[in-house]
């Protein structure tokens, strides 16, 4: 078969909530938006053309852009860039020591990036990982993978510590990777549990990570799921297609859409039930995608963006070059619906969701049809959706300069005069997330995640959202430990709280 390598507990009511001084994006409140709802404008290039590269936020909502190609796979780039949402603008930052493409980046809860894998411009798939340093702006050595691997998935466990899953080595074709585990205390890679089988689909689809902290790996016949505690893959369902694009909805559910198989490209779409492991074939795109993006908007819907495309008559579908329509998927309806066409065509791109709720797609390659190359873009554009919904913020306690936090169920501030202690329950106080999704945010503290007990909006406090976590292990105490929250990936800002 042809295959082408792709790259609750309940929270009592706090009796300090109504002195909190919130910072900055206050409350679910729409934020202003020069730019038309529903549309896409131009932002500042790339300093590099770039496609098959990679899109991190960072903590400061900034976007780390690392590697990618120039040549349809025939180059790999070591180059890295910042895109800076404030000034619209791409900024050079340290190299990578090695050229990749179909890479992954993943952030680490302590802010600096995992970049792991992928493949050099020869098509030899690398081991090597690196660490991206933001306070620095440099790249370091971080270890080698236990298995060479290009095309797979990096997801971030709630241990902190990162699954590495799927992909091939060319040399290995057709045999899927390992999966593997990073340690970022020891900086290290071990082998993790076996897949049920071996062997998977022609385009797999990404990893995701679900709300109870498995992951879905759709990259095997039937589709799987890892269990951190137990280190175990089970089956988990057979998808109905190969579809190439997947986002996590904030019901719970697995939107997958789009696709490339022996069969053409696909307008398709399914969704996975994690409760009943099933997949769904639901109402398919407008449009026939492959190595197009699906992003998650946090007012649930999912934008699907781009990709190649092809038109059929009763006999036979031809390749018809890379698209620049978009649609929206709307989980009320489980129907996809039409949106405004981005400014480029492009295939093989990014699409990164910013603190102030716009999209930000860029790169990307361009085809015209068969035999017509138009090479990778460093263009980048904003899509802004209909209402624009700010980042998380956590709130600071009034009349101090740490977090709004407090040992659990009372009004005590977990103060340098009454420390928390690691296991301890604590309450944060935030605005942003919204409670009526089965996404849970996810707290760094000392640079480590900590359990999520749960989180929901108290009664007569409009806007604020109160958040049970339990103070990770193996952090060094302090007076000023930092504290930061993350919501659909997005970051808020960072405060303080005292752990002895």
């Amino acid at each position: 078969m042809r295959r082408r390598l792709q790259f609750a507990a309940k929270i009592p009511r706090y009796l300090p909530l109504v002195s909190l001084l919130v910072i900055a994006a206050a409350g679910n409140a729409a934020i202003a938006q020069a730019q038309s709802p529903g549309t896409f404008t131009r932002t500042g290039d790339m300093t590099t053309a770039r496609a098959q590269h990679t899109a991190t936020m960072l903590t400061t909502g900034k976007v780390l852009m690392t590697g990618g190609t120039q040549s349809g796979g025939f180059s790999s780039l070591s180059s890295a860039e910042i895109y800076d949402p404030k000034s619209g603008t791409f900024t050079r930052t340290g190299n990578m020591a090695t050229g990749r493409r179909m890479h992954t980046a993943t952030r680490l809860p302590d802010g600096r990036v995992l970049v792991v894998g992928g493949y050099e411009a020869a098509g030899v798939a690398l081991k090597s990982a690196e660490l991206y340093d933001p306070s620095r702006g440099t790249f370091t050595a971080a270890g080698n993978m236990v298995t060479a691997r290009g095309g797979h998935s990096a997801i971030l466990l709630a241990s902190s510590k990162v699954l590495i899953v799927g992909g091939y080595d060319v040399n290995a074709y057709p045999n899927l990777a390992p999966a593997e585990i990073y340690d970022p205390s020891s900086e290290t890679f071990t082998a993790a549990a076996e897949y049920v089988a071996r062997g998977g689909c022609d385009f797999c689809a990404p990893s995701v990570l679900l709300t109870d902290g498995t992951v879905l790996f759709p990259g095997q016949y039937p589709a799987q799921l890892y269990d951190p505690v137990a280190n175990s893959f089970t089956p988990a369902g057979m998808m109905k297609a190969e579809q190439s694009a997947a986002t996590l909805l904030t019901t719970g559910k697995v939107l997958f859409a789009g696709g490339e198989s022996d069969f053409g490209r696909s307008a398709a779409a399914e969704l996975y039930d994690p409760d009943t492991h099933t997949f769904t074939v639901i109402a398919s795109m407008a449009w026939r995608r492959g190595w197009h993006t699906l992003t998650l908007l946090p007012n649930g819907q999912a934008l699907a963006a781009g990709g190649e495309t092809e038109s059929c008559s009763a006999n036979a579908c031809t390749f018809a070059g890379t698209l620049a329509t978009a649609e929206l998927y709307d989980p009320s309806t489980a129907t996809f619906m039409a949106t405004a066409d981005m400014t480029a065509k492009r295939e093989i791109h990014t699409a990164t969701l910013l603190d102030d709720g716009r999209v930000l797609i860029a790169g990307g390659d361009s085809y015209g049809g068969i035999g017509i190359y138009y090479g990778a873009t460093a263009s980048a554009e904003l899509y802004a959706p209909d209402v624009l919904v700010p980042a998380p913020a956590l709130a600071f306690a009034s009349g101090t300069s740490q977090g709004a936090i407090y040992h659990a169920g009372t009004s005590h501030l977990a103060a340098p005069d009454d420390p928390a202690g690691v296991g301890e329950l604590i309450d944060l106080s935030s605005t942003g997330l919204d409670t009526g999704s089965a996404i849970p945010p996810q707290v760094s503290i000392g640079g480590r995640l900590a359990e999520i007990i749960s989180f929901r909006q108290p009664s007569g406090v409009a806007g604020m959202n109160q958040i049970r976590v339990r103070v990770p292990g193996a952090i060094a105490p302090g007076d000023a430990v930092p504290v930061r929250l993350f919501y659909l990936d997005r970051p808020s800002n960072e405060v303080t709280i005292a752990i002895r």
